[in-house]
């Protein structure tokens, strides 16, 4: 019997022991991040039937058990990624925010002097210095315009840098992943099957730190090996294999780096980007697609549409040379590339038809073969389908410039990209602001009726026309042509152009004359024999009537369908850029509350309460003490029955 309960005080020995070192083991991790709290699992020894009945043996301690809610540990993890994404989006946004919104930096105070110094051309247009404040305010427009378009080129470069880490952070941490499983999987086999905690909370904690680079799919294996995918599905670590992912230059723009997969014969495989959400990647990637390359689009059609409408109208003008206006801005055009794994030599061309149509989106070309193109809006994804090139589509004409594409080709292209970084001052001299109309009217002194002909305007550029080689103005604009009235209702026309002469033209006071590329209405009643011309305007100097007409282009709604004018346009820019910023402000706060509040409750379950710890120290050192206790009486009376025995 002795030897019985010196047997029971060995195993409660044991087990405090054990106790005691679990106990310990948790308050030297109580700040250790990612460890979950342990406790020794006792469990009675089979008891000894006697003639009395059962008697107890004693304990044994069975396992270390983990102290782990799976539940929450794995909403920690959603919770942390979706917090990183938020973090990362946040982080960046507010940088084109910043830039937009600047009061002194973004682009209203640019745009406004600017049109302050068309005014006062239009109030002084032969003064050489209002044309030159002109130009120097065109020059800082577009040097205000380029500048920022400056700094989000070097956000796109910023944010290939840090996809680039991004990477390289996620397949260091499959590496140690993948690692750990094996360590897992060899310790779980020496041990009985027996969980080895210390490594399952490192590898959970890898998880953990993984999400916050990207979100993660983990599926547990038999042997206790984990396996991870990314994106839509592609495999990170496999049991005890890494793969690793690698970042190569987007097909459509080089611009642009995105995340590919390698195999092992070095072949590449491209994965869909939208797909890699959650954590910081996740949410540099969101920011480029859904914000980053929209604000660039969208100042580049600011600046397209300004340059492009003011050449338009400054073309139906007339400089201090008495020449008619050549271009005021040099025109951004379209960007179109091909795809680098294009097959075919076909090269895609596009020029803008209206710039009231474009609208800041993005679109691929794909020629299907015999069943033509497919043309993508990538704002909305729609797709139009068309049997042949050219079409005329949303402001722009796409054409097959050169060459044949093969089926699968595909063409990318950003109609307003380099609108904001190519838009410049075409020329240095002041004396060729077309401010003067190149038409001067007249009626002869001799005219006896009450008619009365007004001053004439320059016919606007055909629907469908942009071209900056003039092509809306006759060549017979400034030939001289007389009306000539027959009675008070007909006159005729001679002088040179298309369908004059005209003889016998009705008459109907205030509607529109229209030849050689211009407008005048007459009104009144005329006499027979009164007549009135048309003609150059030669040497007038304090002619203002176009950069009248240049000045009215600021609120004039010329953009986005004839719905906004330039100053529209880019407030409606900074509201969207400054409404999702705000926006996830708002939600990225929101998510550091419920990360808080997540890991306040899983720490509830799994993390150390050193109170209670302490607590489980002097209950254990209880133990061990009565336990030892127990020995000491065992042993005497050992001794007393060998004493008996003497």
């Amino acid at each position: 019997m002795a030897g019985d309960i010196f047997g029971i005080s060995i195993s409660a020995l044991n087990a405090a022991q054990t106790g005691l070192a679990t106990t310990e083991h948790n308050i030297a991790n109580a700040n250790t991040t990612g460890y979950s709290r342990q406790v020794a699992v006792a469990s009675t020894r089979q008891a000894q039937a006697t003639g009395s009945g059962f008697i107890g043996q004693g304990v044994d301690i069975t396992s270390v058990k983990r102290i782990y809610d799976e539940f929450l540990s794995n909403q920690v993890v959603r919770e942390q990624g979706q917090a990183s994404h938020l973090s990362s989006y946040y982080s960046q946004i507010q940088q084109i925010n910043n830039m937009l919104a600047d009061p002194n930096a973004g682009l209203s105070p640019a745009l406004q002097d600017f049109f302050s110094a068309v005014n006062g051309v239009s109030n002084a247009p032969e003064a050489a210095a209002t044309r030159q404040t002109m130009l120097s305010s065109a020059q800082s427009l577009a040097s205000r315009f380029q500048s920022m378009n400056q700094r989000m080129v070097d956000i796109n470069d910023s944010i290939n840098g840090q996809i680039t880490a991004s990477v390289a952070s996620i397949n260091s941490y499959a590496q140690q992943i993948a690692t750990l499983n094996l360590n897992i999987v060899v310790a779980q086999a020496s041990s009985g099957g027996r969980p080895p905690n210390d490594l399952l909370d490192q590898r959970d904690q890898l998880i953990a730190e993984l999400n916050q680079e990207v979100k993660t799919s983990v599926v547990k294996q038999d042997d206790g090996s984990l396996n991870v995918s990314v994106g839509s599905g592609q495999l990170l670590v496999v049991s005890g294999q890494a793969y690793s992912l690698q970042t190569v230059q987007s097909l459509g723009d080089p611009t642009k780096l995105e995340v590919a997969a390698g195999t092992a014969g070095g072949t590449v495989i491209r994965l869909q980007q939208s797909a890699f959400q959650g954590g910081k990647l996740g949410g540099m990637i969101t920011f480029r697609s859904e914000s980053l390359d929209p604000a660039q689009n969208s100042l580049g059609l600011v600046a397209m549409g300004l340059a492009g409408t003011f050449n338009q109208q400054h073309q139906l003008g007339q400089d201090l040379y008495g020449v008619l206006g050549a271009d005021f801005f040099v025109q951004p055009v379209p960007a179109v590339s091909s795809y680098t794994n294009n097959t075919g030599n076909a090269a895609v061309g596009a020029s803008v038809s209206s710039y009231a149509g474009l609208t800041g989106s993005d679109y691929t070309l794909m020629f299907n073969g015999a069943a033509g193109y497919t043309l993508t809006r990538l704002s909305d994804n729609k797709a139009t389908n068309y049997a042949a090139l050219p079409q005329t589509v949303d402001g722009l004409t796409i054409s097959v410039t050169s060459g044949a594409p093969n089926a699968g080709d595909t063409f990318l292209i950003r109609p307003t990209k380099n609108g904001a970084a190519h838009i410049a001052v075409a020329f240095t001299d002041p004396s060729k602001i077309a401010a003067a109309a190149p038409l001067r009217t007249n009626a002869t002194l001799t005219n006896i009726g009450t008619g009365r002909i007004s001053l004439g305007t320059v016919n606007a550029p055909p629907p469908g026309t942009v071209d900056p080689a003039h092509p809306s103005t006759d060549l017979n604009l400034q030939q001289a042509v007389s009306i000539t009235f027959t009675s008070p209702t007909t006159f005729n026309v001679t002088g040179a152009g298309a369908g004059i002469p005209a003889v016998g033209v009705p008459y109907t006071a205030g509607d529109d004359i229209t030849y050689n590329g211009w407008t005048v209405q007459i009104t009144g009643v005329p006499r027979a024999g009164d007549s009135f011309t048309v003609g150059a305007n030669n040497n007038a100097p304090t002619d203002n009537r176009n950069v009248l007409l240049l000045a009215a282009l600021q609120n004039q709604k010329t953009l986005s369908g004839g719905t906004v004018n330039y100053q529209g346009a880019y407030s409606q820019l900074v509201s969207q850029v400054g409404n999702k910023t705000r926006e996830l402000q708002v939600a990225s706060a929101a998510q550091d509350t419920m990360v808080a509040q997540t890991i306040q409750a899983q720490q509830a379950v799994s993390g150390v309460n050193l109170d209670e710890e302490a607590a489980n120290l002097l209950r254990y050192q209880r133990a061990y003490q009565a336990a030892g206790k127990a020995m000491q009486i065992a042993n005497t009376l050992f001794d007393t029955l060998l004493s008996l025995g003497r």
